[in-house]
């Protein structure tokens, strides 16, 4: 079967596949940011969320819906800056995995991929990976919310997710401490990581491969 990649290009090609699918896997999954609330695990994307409080009317108090779904609208979104960052990292993604696809056919049809593609493709991948840091940066900035407050114990602020008050006086150090022991904690979760650790990679090593995956075209006479 032809191929328009080098053996440069074939290597290229799968590894452009594996980062766009695991960014991709990232964005979608809701696990960007854990937490608890009402004693139950709370998860949050950028889009979605897992664990969502409700009124019970039978027994008039709020219970925790253990499920995982996208908001309502985008306008549900809890943040301006999830919201922007839903979009940026959406894109980026698509970005990667137009790429990733296109190098892949490359792998059997001859002529597709030439080195002047190639270094396109490459600063494509590069842009892409730039859009999702973007989004990652971004992601923070939405940890004021009164969603993920509510989640983090009223202890998080952006780029804080264990966000104490300052006592000025020594006579509040023991008042401080209990609240810091009983103060419920958030951490980042493994999408967060594993969506920017694809456009990392998709920047370092795909955008360097992709100025050698394409083979030189033939000069037809005319």
């Amino acid at each position: 079967m032809a191929s328009s990649l080098t053996c440069t290009g074939v290597i290229w090609a799968l590894l452009s596949f594996l980062c766009a699918a695991t960014s991709c896997v990232g964005f979608f999954m809701p696990y960007w940011l854990w937490g608890s609330q009402l004693g139950k695990p709370v998860s949050f994307g950028t889009f979605r969320r897992c664990s969502y409080p409700v009124h019970d009317e039978s027994r008039q108090m709020m219970v925790m819906v253990e499920e995982c779904g996208r908001y309502a609208s985008f306008q549900g979104i809890p943040s301006a800056e999830w919201r922007i960052c839903t979009v940026v990292t959406g894109l980026g993604c698509g970005l990667l995995l137009l790429v990733a696809l296109t190098a892949l056919m490359g792998c059997c049809v001859s002529e597709l991929i030439s080195r002047t593609v190639g270094r396109v493709a490459g600063g494509i991948q590069f842009l892409g990976g730039l859009l999702i840091g973007a989004g990652c940066a971004l992601y923070p900035l939405g940890w004021d919310s009164e969603e993920v407050r509510q989640t983090c114990g009223y202890v998080s602020g952006q780029f804080d997710l264990v966000k104490y008050p300052v006592y000025s006086s020594l006579c509040y150090f023991k008042a401080y401490h209990n609240e810091k022991l009983n103060a419920s904690k958030c951490e980042i979760g493994w999408a967060y990581y594993c969506t920017g650790a694809g456009a990392a990679s998709a920047m370092l090593l795909c955008t360097w491969l992709a100025c050698f995956s394409g083979k030189k075209q033939k000069q037809y006479p005319y």
